[in-house]
């Protein structure tokens, strides 16, 4: 075993173990309420967090009480990956990820970070509402996970320390924060900057000691994590749109009742809704609160944008992601 396995062996084991030991399995129950726990990474102030409160809510209105929801915010269960890797166990109920890190349990899920996609938000959301976006959440189920949905997390755009970017050509040289994707590095690298993945509470400090020139995310976690501070420039050239799913324990799921599983279920529907109002006025104001405090906001022509990936585009055809694109082009 590498010692870098051996960490991630040991950290994932003394997660357990806190779980474990404060009596925080993955399914409890106390006087027949069964107690969901729900771990994710994002500050309390994130739309997300928010409708996850609003679903635990909703869920303990709907089952009259019989079921909970405890939030575990800002990474105090770990990283992504480790809630993801938790959930396989059953040791947690439920956490969010980014849906493009899912490609490598799913490969359709890459089709979120190929870039321009999508014609505008109302295609966008037309997808993930279809079957195609329900068989997309059905497939990372043979990984022991279900798929309970989306949240908005709108698109995402270049963040740079130094410079502007104006088109492709400004990204030259440059080393960009990218989610944990092939298909993520893949775009940044087509767009000429140098693709480096990097953990996301780890992020604020990669950029402040130079470790990256930049990133690329939607303006509510530019400015709730505070990269702002740092990363000066942001050019809203919004060339993917990543949601945010919600999985659950496949573990959990299947020890639920078909009472439990639909109540569950509406509550994270009713969530959605309630979600994307809050994102949109969260994405107004943290646009207004970075201008605000000097950020020089930059709305980049995307055409340039859109032909430099065109050649990635092109590798994709006759391609089962190829094919998934044509899908979504002729909704």
């Amino acid at each position: 075993m590498t010692a870098f396995r051996a960490l991630r062996f040991f950290t994932l084991f003394a997660l357990t173990m806190v779980l474990a030991g404060c009596n925080q399995n993955s399914q409890q129950t106390d006087d027949d309420v069964v107690i969901l726990r729900l771990g994710h990474t994002l500050d309390t102030k994130h739309s997300v967090h928010k409708a996850m409160e609003y679903m635990g809510e909703r869920l303990e209105t709907l089952s009259n009480g019989n079921m909970k929801i405890i939030i575990y915010p800002s990474s105090q269960l770990g990283t992504e990956r480790e809630m993801v890797e938790l959930l396989q166990i059953g040791s947690l109920s439920m956490t969010k990820v980014a849906a493009s890190p899912l490609e490598g349990f799913a490969p359709a899920m890459k089709i979120f970070s190929i870039p321009y996609v999508f014609r505008d938000n109302d295609h966008y959301w037309k997808v993930l509402n279809s079957e195609l976006g329900k068989s997309l959440l059905d497939g990372i189920k043979p990984f022991r996970l279900k798929g309970l949905g989306y949240y908005d997390a709108g698109s995402r755009s270049f963040y740079t320390n130094d410079r502007p970017i104006n088109s492709p050509a400004d990204l030259a040289g440059l080393k960009i924060r990218v989610l944990n994707s092939p298909t993520a590095v893949k775009t940044v690298r087509t767009l000429g900057a140098a693709a480096t993945p990097v953990s996301w509470g780890e992020l604020y400090t990669a950029l402040q000691q130079g470790v990256v020139d930049g990133a690329e995310n939607n303006p509510p976690s530019y400015y709730l994590s505070r990269h702002y501070e740092i990363a000066r420039y942001y050019s809203l050239d919004e060339h993917s749109s990543v949601p945010d799913v919600m999985l659950a324990s496949l573990r959990t799921w299947e020890n639920l009742t078909p009472q439990q599983q639909s109540w569950l279920q509406q509550a994270m529907d009713d969530s959605v809704v309630y979600q994307r109002k809050l994102w949109q006025a969260s994405t107004k104001e943290s646009l207004e609160k970075v201008i605000e405090d000097g950020v020089e906001v930059i709305y980049p022509d995307k055409k340039p944008f859109q032909e430099a990936v065109k050649p990635f585009h092109d590798s994709l055809k006759g391609t089962p992601v190829g094919d998934l694109i044509e899908q979504i082009k002729a909704m």
